[in-house]
């Protein structure tokens, strides 16, 4: 799987965190995740929304290249979309034009909100090692190289371990994964050396 970032301009950028921050369209996307395709009369009648309006966002998700057509499916005004593989890595804020990073901004917010009730959902269904939820905390000693190192092999891991809807084996269920990494701030660091107590 590719890096969305790839080529992408920062008006393209921007267009995307707009996309993906708006609550009809990343319902859209949810729903071809779960269901592998529909059309918009389709998500009209799931999502409550007219066939128009869920027309229309499914032309602007296809110009993003969030989803796309599919031919043999559609034929006239009945047009069949599938979601695509897709990786995005946001680029340093810094970077950013003013446009573009309030809109990484906002969508950072909701993926925050999300984030959290799912790190609560992993915690309230944990049955053990050999469940389905799982909840990991680890830390190291680690050099910029290093933990970037680790990214890369930890990409490599999804790829090797995860499915496409179509290809995936009896038993597999969609998995939603979160990987974080922050170093310790100097404060924290002179703390832990000092023999003071987390809280």
């Amino acid at each position: 799987m590719t890096d969305g970032l790839t080529g992408m301009t920062s008006l393209e950028r921007t267009a995307l965190y707009k996309s993906l921050g708006n609550p009809l369209r990343r319902r859209i996307l949810d729903y071809l995740g779960r269901h592998g395709e529909a059309n918009s009369t389709v998500l009209a009648r799931e999502l409550g929304e007219s066939s128009g309006t869920t027309s229309y966002h499914l032309r602007k998700l296809a110009e993003q290249r969030l989803i796309e057509e599919i031919p043999e499916k559609s034929g006239g005004r009945e047009r069949w979309w599938r979601a695509l593989p897709f990786r995005h890595t946001t680029p340093d804020p810094g970077t950013m034009a003013p446009e573009e990073y309030a809109a990484a901004v906002e969508l950072a917010h909701l993926k925050i909100e999300f984030d959290t009730a799912l790190y609560r959902r992993a915690h309230e269904e944990y049955r053990g090692p050999e469940g389905w939820a799982q909840v990991q905390r680890h830390g190291g000693w680690m050099t910029r190289e290093e933990l970037l190192a680790f990214l890369r092999e930890y990409h490599a891991l999804l790829d090797r371990y995860s499915h496409s809807r179509e290809e995936a084996p009896d038993g597999a269920r969609p998995v939603l994964m979160r990987f974080y990494a922050v170093p310790e701030t100097a404060d924290e660091r002179a703390e832990e050396h000092s023999g003071g107590t987390a809280g």
